[in-house]
């Protein structure tokens, strides 16, 4: 009996010993898969990352990326699976090679902060060219100039007839160069030369320097100045306007008052429209006298009106100077003057011929010089 009791007894413990074996190797199995899932994500991730460098690289030419994740993980999240691929995903870095494109200017105001106002104008001091061309070392080869703060509305061509004028033509520059800048004007000086002794032709000049300073540049706005006149107040902007504009309204030598309601001469602007519209000027008239009327008719006859400054900002001075010789007055100026309506729709840009010698830039202006023949024959009276 009692070694039966011991019999079942051992048996009992036999099968709980068995039972713990049973348990621990269950338990060493678990951990053992655990620990192999957790070496095995390790190497997945290593591996995806060598291929997503190599898929990076190919990505180069135009290929995708690929990225592999082991799921097997029984703590695994969407959180941490998320985060995983960020920490994979390479880093990609602004291109800074290209460089960036500068930003528009702004227009420039119509009222220039810089302008001086009321200027002093003397001719007394001794010019030289040379030192004109140090007082402007942002002017540009021909004669060129614009502002780097702004963008003007116009392009300015401003076109000056002329035949033996060196000293005033320093003086010219001398003072025109700062005032333009000022201005803020983005412009170009044409001087167009008449070449030969034959009598002077103003008009005609002005229609060749018209034609040449398009060949150079796209201008829209061309503002027409005798050698001889300088403003003497800034305030009076070179640039075109809506109407045909007459700049010189109150010069020294007229006392300071405008001579005569259709008075158009000395410095005078129109934009390419307005030009055009009126056929440019008349080619016809040589010697002294009688264009700027005649351009006056042309605008008047074409619809528009000439616009001016106020008395006190368009005032200039004149350098004083004989007559040039082979500038007479024209005795014919009166009848042609006449005749405007009938003649400015076949005497214009549209009929001017010239011959184009020769083209120099220098540092402050466009010589343009030119051969425009000789006036006709004069009937004979009687």
């Amino acid at each position: 009996m009692t070694r039966l009791m011991l019999g079942r007894t051992l048996e009992r413990i036999c099968k709980g010993v068995l039972l713990l074996c049973v348990l621990h190797f269950l338990i060493m199995m678990i951990l053992y898969f655990d620990v192999y899932s957790q070496r095995f994500d390790l190497f997945s991730r290593f591996n995806n990352g060598r291929n997503g460098s190599r898929n990076n690289l190919s990505g180069a030419g135009g290929g995708h990326h690929y990225y592999y994740y082991n799921l097997s993980r029984p703590n695994a999240t969407l959180a941490s699976l998320l985060a995983t691929g960020r920490q994979l995903v390479p880093s990609v870095e602004p291109d800074n090679t290209q460089t960036p494109s500068p930003k528009p200017l702004p227009p420039c105001p119509e009222n220039p902060p810089g302008l001086v106002g009321r200027l002093l104008i003397e001719f007394s001091s001794q010019m030289t060219m040379e030192q004109v061309q140090k007082e402007n070392p942002n002017v540009t080869e021909g004669g060129r100039y614009t502002p780097p703060d702004c963008r003007p509305r116009w392009k300015v061509a401003i076109i000056i007839p002329y035949r033996h004028r060196e000293n005033h033509l320093k003086y010219w520059l001398h003072y025109l160069h700062p005032i333009l800048r000022r201005q803020k004007m983005d412009y170009g000086i044409y001087i167009i030369n008449q070449l030969g002794e034959e009598t002077f032709n103003r008009a005609k000049l002005l229609n060749v320097g018209y034609t040449e300073a398009l060949k150079d540049g796209d201008y829209n706005c061309f503002i027409f100045s005798d050698v001889d006149l300088i403003p003497m107040d800034d305030r009076n902007l070179y640039h075109c306007y809506d109407q045909p504009r007459h700049f010189a309204i109150a010069m020294d030598k007229f006392g300071f008052r405008l001579p005569y309601a259709g008075y158009f001469g000395g410095v005078s602007g129109l934009s390419k429209k307005q030009f055009l519209k009126i056929n440019g000027f008349p080619n016809e008239y040589w010697g002294w006298g009688g264009e700027d009327d005649d351009i006056y008719n042309r605008i008047t006859l074409n619809g528009m009106k000439v616009s001016r400054p106020d008395n006190h900002i368009g005032r200039y001075r004149m350098i004083k100077h004989t007559r040039d010789k082979h500038n007479e007055p024209n005795p014919q100026r009166f009848h042609k003057i006449r005749n405007t309506k009938n003649t400015m729709k076949t005497d214009g840009i549209n009929s001017l011929t010239y011959r184009l010698v020769q083209i120099k830039k220098y540092a402050l202006y466009t010589n343009i010089s030119v051969e425009i023949g000789k006036p006709p024959p004069r009937p004979i009276k009687g």
